[in-house]
């Protein structure tokens, strides 16, 4: 039987940016799981996104990801903890973070290895806020650090920063295939990957949510 020595990385903030409005369908992620292992035989598929924390207070230099089942209980409580005095705009914010949070606990329940940051507010040239996870470094990291585990790995992003890293590893006799969004993937990108590119939009009706 083959060796399952095929990693899967999806950046999350890249391929699915915007979610079901931008792509224009909706991601069945327990049918992406298995198409990845599946078409590409990949052993671990890890998964770099952001997380809403409201004060959650962690150990960022033991843990490598935000504990999820416990930010849930955590928010949970905050939404009952009268003592806060919340008004109804913002429980309906943490009410609808806390959908994402379960979005990912099912995440892991499909077998996913998760891999997430605090999302954090960044001020602007022009003023404005905008909110990041800035989740590039650690998939980048963990490129790195498992290279001597993959022969091929299956990148699901299209961002151009990754492109030292991606070269380093094909340097290095590793296979690269892109599995990302053709409009949202950088031209050095699809230049380097060239017949190992693959537009996941083509992947609509196979892992669409019914």
């Amino acid at each position: 039987m083959e060796r399952k020595n095929n990693f899967a990385f999806i950046d999350a903030s890249n391929l699915f940016y915007g979610g079901e409005k931008s792509l224009g369908w909706k991601i069945d992620y327990e049918k992406l799981f298995n198409y990845l292992k599946n078409k590409y035989n990949v052993g671990p598929i890890f998964y770099f996104g952001g997380v809403e924390i409201y004060n959650f207070q962690y150990d960022y230099q033991k843990e490598e990801t935000v504990p999820i089942n416990k930010l849930e209980t955590y928010l949970v409580s905050l939404i009952k903890d009268k003592t806060k005095h919340l008004n109804e705009a913002q429980i309906f914010l943490i009410g609808k973070h806390l959908q994402r949070i379960r979005f990912y606990l099912k995440l892991l329940k499909f077998g996913y290895s998760l891999y997430l940051k605090p999302i954090k507010m960044y001020e602007q040239e022009d003023g404005t806020t905008k909110r990041k996870a800035n989740c590039d470094v650690d998939m980048a990291f963990h490129l790195m650090k498992e290279k001597d585990n993959f022969d091929k790995a299956i990148i699901l992003s299209g961002d151009g920063d990754f492109l030292p890293v991606l070269k380093y590893l094909k340097e290095n006799k590793k296979e690269i295939i892109i599995l990302s969004r053709s409009e949202r993937t950088a031209k050095e990108i699809k230049q380097f990957a060239g017949s190992n590119f693959r537009d996941f939009e083509y992947l609509r009706e196979l892992l669409k949510m019914k």
